[in-house]
C-alpha cells in the first residue's frame, strides 16, 4: 500500500488525466459507432483498472465523476452516457472492493448480479422518464422482450466480470513494472 502513496501528485493527476481523456474519446466514438452504444463504455469503464490499480480507488472514483460529468454534459449519446454512469464506469472500481472485502464466492456473485440489475434499471429509468429518449425497439419483442435483454444483459455482464477479471491477471504479468517505472518520474 505504501508503494502506491510513493507517487508524486503529478503523476497521479497525469495517469488519473490520460485515463479520463481516453475514456472520454471512448465514450465520444459512440456517436460515431452508434452499434457499440455498449461496448465503448464498458471499455472505457475497463480503463479504470489502471488507476485502481496504480493509485488507488479514490483516484480511480475521481476519474470516474469527471468522465460521468463531462460525458453526461457533452456527449450526444444519452444512452451511452446513462450506461457509463450507472454501471460501466463504476463496475471495476466496485469489484476491485468487493473482491478484496467478500471471501464466499456464492455471496461475491449474487452482490455482483445484484449490482448490475439495479444498475441497469436504474440507468434505463432514467432513459425513459427523465431524457425522455423512446425505446421503441423494445415493442419488436412482445411483453416478454424486457426480460429477455435483462436476461441477455446479465450472461454478457458474467462475461465481462471474467474479462475484466483476466484483464487485471494479464496487466499485472505484462505491464505492471513498465507503468510504474513511468509514474515514478
Amino acid at each position: 500500500m505504501k508503494e502506491k502513496n510513493s507517487f508524486r501528485n503529478s503523476s497521479k493527476t497525469a495517469l488519473g488525466g490520460i485515463v479520463a481523456a481516453l475514456s472520454v474519446i471512448m465514450m465520444f466514438l459512440t456517436a460515431v459507432i452508434p452499434t457499440l452504444t455498449y461496448a465503448l463504455p464498458l471499455t472505457a469503464g475497463a480503463l479504470l483498472i489502471l488507476v485502481v490499480i496504480e493509485v488507488d480507488k479514490k483516484w480511480a472514483f475521481g476519474v470516474y465523476a469527471a468522465v460521468s460529468l463531462l460525458s453526461l454534459l457533452i456527449l450526444p449519446d444519452k444512452e451511452a452516457a446513462m450506461m457509463y454512469v450507472a454501471f460501466c464506469g463504476h463496475y471495476p472500481i466496485v469489484k476491485a472492493i468487493l473482491e478484496q472485502k467478500i471471501k464466499s464466492n456464492i455471496l461475491l456473485w449474487l452482490l455482483k448480479l445484484l449490482i448490475f440489475n439495479i444498475s441497469v434499471v436504474a440507468a434505463y429509468l432514467v432513459i425513459i422518464y427523465v431524457f425522455q429518449l423512446p425505446l421503441d425497439d423494445m415493442e419488436a419483442f412482445g411483453k416478454w422482450g424486457v426480460w429477455v435483454l435483462l436476461g441477455m444483459g446479465n450472461v454478457v455482464f458474467l462475461i465481462y466480470d471474467v474479462a475484466l477479471s483476466r484483464l487485471v491477471t494479464l496487466y499485472m504479468l505484462k505491464w505492471h513494472k513498465a507503468i510504474r517505472k513511468l509514474l515514478k518520474f
